[in-house]
């Protein structure tokens, strides 16, 4: 063989191994962690937060594992740098008192297994949602039965804080009721999320039927009243999605079955409604046990989801960017029961969609151009899910 013909071999077989590198870390570089947060209490045997691996080319879930004993971990947010999760535990008490908790976990990266890090009370019963500020600082919690709102700071390793005391401090108790009877005697705080420039912090409140806007200062993890919008008697605001533009936001109103936009003034900290609309088609006349759970808008501000409980659909809504009005393009089953959860996919290529009451968890594909969703086939069990997580990267 000729000098010539051994270089010529080597080039092919040094190429051949670039190749199949590329392709190998390609295909590790697509699969990423997802996490599912549940309710443990009921028959669906659930012990906790599971953990997946999805596939951002084709869509799969792996069967999930349990990543952490938790009870009731019905909502989940990531710290926005750091390996870690917060969780809240959706209970009655905590520790003797009335009160739910807020757990933060360590992330093992290879597995995505949870370890505990850190405890604080929720201030209120029931704690429902979570969330965590842009910059990591605080972590915001909603409690659904205490009708309460809670900051707290984070340390540099993004464990929990005490709540700040005094006033303002970083405890907040809603006051107030409205027309439902049933469902709206006292607040009920349902989700609170800090607005992008951390200035404020977004509470749908379902009790009282209000969307508030609370001063927040993260740096003394601190929150205080400033402003509300009221949306129609009896609709029940649940969950809020800022449009990526930070100009507007979005309420789904659980009870009535709406979507309320506003235009959000980062610099006055006030939410002004300019549309209400259904979530529904026009000729679904009979909304009896239905509601809607999640509201989510799409990384390109063109589009907007929401779920409809009962229905078991998710709906789709165009968004003009330049004046942040929906118009309804239609509904997805999700081929499961009570979507009380969904979220996007990183890449907004796929919409994962939580079926409470089926216990599973199904995919749909986002098309880049309509925003509908076309369903991919994949669908596993997951027992209760209630709240779907990734990390962000």
């Amino acid at each position: 063989m000729t000098k010539r013909t051994l270089r010529h071999d080597c080039v092919l077989r040094l190429l051949l191994v670039c190749l199949v590198a590329l392709v190998c870390g390609g295909a590790a570089a697509a699969e990423r962690l997802v996490w599912f947060g549940t309710f443990t209490r009921g028959t669906a045997g659930s012990e906790g937060i599971y953990v997946s691996r999805f596939d951002d080319a084709s869509g799969t879930l792996t069967p999930p594992v349990l990543a952490a004993k938790v009870k009731n971990p019905g909502f989940l947010a990531f710290h926005p740098s750091l390996p870690v999760v917060y969780a809240v535990s959706e209970v009655a008490d905590h520790d003797g008192k009335p009160t739910g908790g807020i757990l933060s976990f360590s992330i093992d990266d290879r597995t995505g297994a949870l370890t505990k890090k850190t405890e604080q009370p929720s201030g209120g019963a029931g704690p429902c949602h979570v969330s965590v500020d842009r910059t990591g600082k605080v972590v915001l919690a909603a409690n659904y039965s205490g009708g309460s709102v809670i900051c707290l700071g984070l340390d540099a390793d993004g464990g929990l804080r005490p709540v700040a005391t005094g006033s303002p401090g970083g405890l907040l108790q809603h006051e107030g009721k409205s027309v439902n009877e049933k469902r709206q005697e006292k607040p009920h705080a349902h989700s609170a999320y800090a607005a992008p420039d951390g200035r404020f912090a977004i509470t749908c409140d379902l009790g009282i039927d209000k969307v508030l806007v609370h001063a927040l200062d993260t740096a003394k993890a601190t929150l205080a009243s400033h402003s509300f919008a009221a949306v129609k008697p009896g609709a029940g605001p649940r969950h809020f999605a800022f449009h990526p533009s930070g100009r507007f936001g979005y309420a789904c109103n659980e009870l009535d079955l709406t979507v309320t936009g506003f235009t959000f003034d980062p610099t006055a900290g006030s939410l002004t409604e300019f549309q209400t609309l259904s979530t529904l088609p026009a000729d679904v006349a009979d909304h009896s046990g239905f509601s809607t759970a999640e509201i989510v808008a799409h990384p390109n501000g063109k589009f907007l989801y929401v779920s409809n409980r009962g229905h078991h659909s998710i709906a789709m809504f165009s968004v003009d960017e330049a004046t942040g009005k929906l118009s309804l393009l239609g509904v997805e089953p999700i081929r499961g029961k009570t979507p009380r959860n969904f979220v996007l996919s990183p890449d907004g290529g796929f919409l994962l969609a939580a079926g409470q009451d089926s216990n599973t968890v199904t995919v749909f594909a986002i098309d880049p151009a309509t925003g509908r969703l076309r369903f991919t086939g994949t669908s596993i069990d997951v027992p209760s899910p209630v709240c779907i997580r990734f990390r962000p990267r």
